[in-house]
């Protein structure tokens, strides 16, 4: 296996743990990113060291996903401490709910900057590098709802369907210099943040996934690990829904 230097951002909640897992144990040298902040960097240096524990060598960095210029910055500091940049994994994303007729503005534009404008701001600052080297591994974390769409959840669901278009647009682009863009959409998989549903909801849900479980984040990992192998230069513009059957697209 090649060492090559892959990025997941967002890496410290429950996908980007496992994917971060995933990547180390396919060969590659992984950076995470987490938001900055005192707060933040104590988290994930503690992250950090529980995963050191485990055998799993993850570098982290602070990076604001919003920023473009930060981006830039941060995609030198990178290249200069370890390497190019050879694999991209845009996880980082958020929600912020409300039915369309009570959105905000802010709640709307935060979820688009974070979601989708994110794609941009870390994919400019790598493509062109990839497309140089002749080879590039790109995958945008997308969602279920993206396929579907979801009550309350307009802003959300209409950046993870935007991710869809800009993938295979990049896709077209880096085809015949080796670079590969995909896109992966989880259904619902046992995370934390998902366990914080009231319990009658939760079974609501997995009621509703045909395979009659929540997905788990290795679940997710696995579809990555896939898309950035080496010899996955035949798969692109393309995604995989990994939603145990709940929506078939």
């Amino acid at each position: 296996m090649t060492h090559r230097i892959a990025v997941v951002t967002g890496a410290a909640g429950g996908l980007g743990t496992a994917m971060c897992k995933a990547l180390v144990n396919q060969g590659r040298k992984v950076v995470g990113t987490h938001l900055p902040g005192t707060e933040f960097t104590a988290e994930a240096e503690q992250w950090q060291t529980d995963l050191r524990e485990q055998g799993i060598d993850v570098a982290i960095y602070p990076l604001d996903v919003t920023d473009f210029a930060g981006c830039q910055a941060f995609v030198n500091t990178v290249e200069q401490d370890l390497g190019p940049i050879d694999i991209l994994v845009n996880n980082a994303g958020i929600t912020n709910d409300a039915p369309l007729k009570k959105m905000q503005p802010e709640q709307w534009n935060q979820v688009i900057n974070v979601n989708l404008n994110s794609m941009f701001n870390m994919c400019r600052q790598v493509f062109e590098g990839m497309c140089e080297r002749g080879f590039g591994r790109i995958v945008n974390v997308s969602s279920l709802n993206g396929e579907k769409g979801q009550f309350g959840q307009s802003n959300y669901a209409a950046t993870k369907a935007g991710i869809y278009g800009f993938t295979k647009s990049i896709a077209l682009e880096g085809a015949r210099k080796g670079v590969t863009a995909n896109s992966v959409s989880p259904g619902y998989i046992d995370t934390p943040m998902v366990r914080k549903v009231p319990e009658k909801v939760l079974t609501s849900i997995v009621d509703g996934i045909p395979v009659g479980r929540l997905g788990q984040p290795e679940d997710i990992a696995r579809a990555v690990a896939y898309l950035t192998a080496d010899d996955a230069g035949f798969v692109t513009g393309t995604n995989m829904s990994v939603n145990g059957g709940q929506y078939m697209s």
